[in-house]
């Protein structure tokens, strides 16, 4: 059993962010970061985190996905995702693997294999997207985890979907997103509704 240390910050140039560790989601520094890898090099972290009141917080897994463990897992990987058949997508698809658009048709078995070994390029597909001109990231998950990175990349707005143990809070994301400057069609919620005047103080 190999296990994952989750929510460290540590200064890129600190040792314990190299060597041994390898960092999921790479950026300009490292910040509520995953560092896979083996129980005894993990235990070492953690005990440096602590000394250095560092929060960090072990969490149990059978591998290490984004690092060479994943490798004894390719040819079986392989096997069972023979029979996805990709197909075009209607939208525009930018791979976090490649850090760059892709054609859905190519997103075969040997892509979600690299999906799982390679490093996420999560701050550097942020930062192109960024440079395109895109400012609004929508995180469209039953709890936000990449907001935060996401806004570290680059100066842009970041808005969650849903929260755990929250219920339905789409609206209020959508709320979110309003008070930030996106543009929302509110007559897809509210069925007749129209803006009023606010009174003045």
């Amino acid at each position: 059993m190999t296990s994952r240390v989750r929510h460290i910050t540590l200064d890129s140039h600190d040792p314990y962010a190299q060597g041994q560790f390898w960092a999921q989601v790479l950026g300009g520094s490292i910040s509520d970061e995953d560092f896979p890898g083996d129980p005894e090099a993990l235990d070492e972290l953690v005990a440096h985190c602590d000394a250095e009141g560092i929060r960090a917080k072990r969490v149990p897994v059978d591998y290490a996905s984004h690092s060479a463990q994943v490798e004894s897992l390719r040819d079986s990987l392989l096997t069972a995702l023979d029979g996805v058949r990709p197909r075009p997508g209607a939208g525009t698809f930018f791979s976090t693997v490649d850090a760059a658009r892709t054609d859905t048709a190519a997103l075969d078995a040997a892509y979600w294999y690299r999906n799982l070994r390679s490093t996420v390029e999560l701050d550097a597909s942020v930062r192109a997207l960024a440079a395109e001109g895109h400012r609004v990231f929508i995180e469209c998950t039953p709890h936000p985890v990449l907001t935060m990175g996401v806004a570290e990349s680059a100066d842009v707005l970041t808005v969650g979907t849903l929260r755990r143990r929250e219920g339905d809070r789409f609206l209020t994301a959508l709320a979110e997103a309003y008070t930030s400057g996106v543009d929302i069609d509110w007559s897809r919620a509210f069925h007749g509704a129209h803006a009023v005047d606010l009174p003045t103080y």
